[in-house]
C-alpha cells in the first residue's frame, strides 16, 4: 500500500503501525494493564499513554516543526503552527478494555489558512485487531488498505443502518435529553440503530458504506478530525446538525450519504431543540 501514500500519509501509516504492535501486545495481555479514571466511564490506560509517545516520537522525527494535539497530553508546539497533528492514540478504549477488538489509532493533520481558519489535509484511521488502515487526503479520495471508498447509495429512511454514541454518566442533562429525542424519532423509521463504542472507527464504516449515516454529540477534536475527512473523501457529507458551523469546534456531527444526510441532520437539530426549549 505505501507505494500509493503521499509524504504525509506515509509518515502517519508507519507511526500509525509502529503503535499497533505496541498496542496489540497490551490487548492480548488487558488484565494486566493498569487504568486511571479521568471521569466517569472515562478510562486512560497504560496502552493510551504509550502509543501516544510512540506516535508524539515517530510524528515528530518525520516532521519536526509540526504542532500537535492529542488526546491524554493536550496541545504542544508553536501556537502559530501552520500544520497540526490531531490525534486519538486509542479510540475505544473501554472496548479494548474489555476485550472487544473494536478500537482504533486516529492520526488527522490538519492546515492553517491565510484567513486564520483551518482545515484538515489528511486523515487516517488504522484497526489493528482487523487491519484495515482507513486513509484520505484532501482532494485525493479516501480508501481502506488499497481499495477506494464510497458512501453508501442508501435512500430511504427504512432501509438505513445507523451509528450513533450513546451518552454516558458525565453527559449533561441535557445533551441526554436531545440524544433521547433524536432516538425515539429515528427508531421507528430507520433499519437499525448500532453504538460500537469508536468514533473514529463509526465515520470510518460510514465513509465504506457499512452505515449509512452516524451522529453523536460532544465530541473532542481528535474523536472526529481524520474520520469528517474519510467520510467527505467518499463522497459524504460530514457536518454540524444545522451546518451552520464546524464540528471540528462545537463537537456535535452528523455524518452521512448524501440522500440520508438531510434527514438525518434534521432528526438531531430537532432533538438539540427540544433539549433546549
Amino acid at each position: 500500500m505505501a507505494f500509493r501514500l503521499s509524504p504525509h500519509l506515509t509518515v502517519m501509516a508507519n507511526a500509525a503501525q509502529k503503535a499497533a504492535k505496541r498496542l496489540l501486545r497490551d490487548f492480548n495481555e488487558v488484565e494486566q494493564l493498569q487504568v486511571s479514571v479521568k471521569g466517569p466511564s472515562d478510562f486512560v490506560s497504560q496502552a493510551d499513554l504509550r502509543a501516544e509517545a510512540i506516535l508524539r516520537e515517530e510524528l515528530n522525527k518525520a516532521r519536526p516543526g509540526y504542532a500537535f494535539l492529542m488526546e491524554e497530553s493536550g496541545a504542544s508546539g508553536s501556537e502559530n503552527w501552520t500544520w497540526r497533528w490531531v490525534v486519538d492514540p486509542l479510540d475505544g478504549t473501554t472496548n479494548f478494555l474489555h476485550g472487544i477488538p473494536h478500537w482504533a489509532i486516529s492520526i488527522g493533520l490538519e492546515k492553517r489558512l491565510p484567513d486564520g481558519t483551518s482545515e484538515m489535509a489528511a486523515g487516517l484511521v488504522y484497526a489493528p485487531a482487523s487491519d484495515e488502515m482507513f486513509w484520505a487526503e484532501k482532494g485525493g479520495g479516501a480508501f481502506v488498505n488499497e481499495r477506494r471508498l464510497r458512501v453508501s447509495a442508501r435512500r430511504e429512511m427504512k432501509d438505513a443502518l445507523f451509528a450513533t454514541g450513546v451518552p454516558f454518566a458525565a453527559v449533561t442533562a441535557s445533551r441526554r435529553a436531545a440524544f433521547s429525542r433524536t432516538l425515539a424519532t429515528l427508531m421507528p423509521h430507520v433499519a437499525g440503530i448500532r453504538r460500537f463504542g469508536a468514533a473514529a472507527l463509526d465515520l470510518a464504516w460510514v465513509a465504506a458504506g457499512r452505515y449509512d449515516g452516524y451522529w453523536e454529540l460532544g465530541l473532542k477534536r481528535w474523536d472526529l478530525a481524520a474520520g469528517l475527512l474519510l467520510v467527505r473523501e467518499a463522497g459524504g457529507y460530514a457536518t454540524d446538525p444545522d451546518g451552520s458551523a464546524d464540528p471540528r469546534e462545537t463537537g456535535n456531527l452528523v455524518a452521512g450519504n448524501p440522500h440520508l444526510h438531510p434527514k438525518l441532520s434534521e432528526a438531531v437539530a430537532e432533538g438539540l431543540a427540544a433539549a433546549r426549549g
